[in-house]
């Protein structure tokens, strides 16, 4: 099983790793078998499993739920599970929500925030919980931002961002996650912190890891695709394998070419 200091070794080795999302089991065995270095339970599962307009009502039991799904299906990936919208809103909050998800399977917790964060990873770490810090472009916040739209476009933004990643690191931030974020920015902050693993989510090609949601990249988002995602279903098995799996039975089951006689279970009685 990948550990967080794998990923550490991973990033002075100049060895990228990989990350996707994943909310069940059977997607997580898939992951094993692919060797994917790392596993995301992301409150994106509010828009993905649950049909949602945003990550918003999400809640801890929907992570816990999700994360102890993947945790059974992959005993090879570095997981990391989201602490959702709220549930790290005081330091107690904090604690409670993280101890339910860790103790559900995940490796490390993911908040999303700034500076304003020190103070909840520095605990959160001497509790033995270690923490991902999102930042850039954070789901949680979308509201604030009017918008999902890439962060930092000018020097004076990309300074403050900087200087944010500096105070939660200095706090004990042990992983970094970069969203929406210009590429030359997202190479600062990866050289910044050479002990410290960043992910990317549109923040170029230079950070040490990169994510993306897994439905995205199998091309199952059925509506505006974000520039940072690559449908790689469309390249490996043409652009709608699944849907057209779907409609492959669909269509067998009203002709009666399936079940066939080798699916089906002939018996004298």
């Amino acid at each position: 099983m990948i550990s967080l200091s794998d990923l550490k070794k991973f990033k002075a080795d100049g060895r990228k790793f990989s990350c996707l999302t994943c909310y069940d089991a059977s997607m997580a065995k898939a992951m094993e078998i692919a060797e994917i270095d790392t596993i995301l339970i992301g409150d994106s599962l509010g828009m993905c499993i649950q049909g949602r307009d945003s990550t918003l009502p999400v809640t801890v039991d929907d992570m816990v739920y999700h994360t102890a799904a993947v945790r059974r299906g992959n005993q090879h990936a570095f997981i990391l599970t989201d602490l959702p919208f709220m549930s790290y809103a005081t330091l107690n909050d904090a604690l409670i929500s993280a101890k339910a998800v860790m103790q559900s399977g995940a490796q490390m917790v993911k908040i999303e925030g700034g500076e304003w964060l020190s103070e909840t990873v520095q605990v959160l770490t001497r509790n033995g919980i270690p923490v991902c810090v999102h930042l850039g472009l954070t789901p949680q916040s979308v509201h604030v931002f009017g918008g999902y739209k890439l962060q930092a476009r000018t020097r004076e933004a990309a300074d403050r961002l900087i200087a944010d990643c500096k105070a939660v690191v200095e706090a004990g931030a042990a992983v970094l996650l970069l969203e929406c974020v210009p590429a030359q920015l997202g190479k600062e902050i990866t050289e910044l912190f050479p002990e410290i693993p960043v992910i990317g989510i549109g923040a170029g090609v230079e950070t040490d890891g990169q994510v993306l949601v897994v439905q995205d990249m199998l091309g199952l988002t059925f509506g505006r695709v974000a520039k940072f995602v690559r449908n790689f279903m469309k390249e490996q098995a043409g652009e709608t394998a699944i849907v057209d799996a779907f409609k492959a039975f669909h269509v067998a089951v009203q002709d009666g070419s399936f079940p066939a006689p080798e699916h089906t279970f002939q018996v004298e009685l």
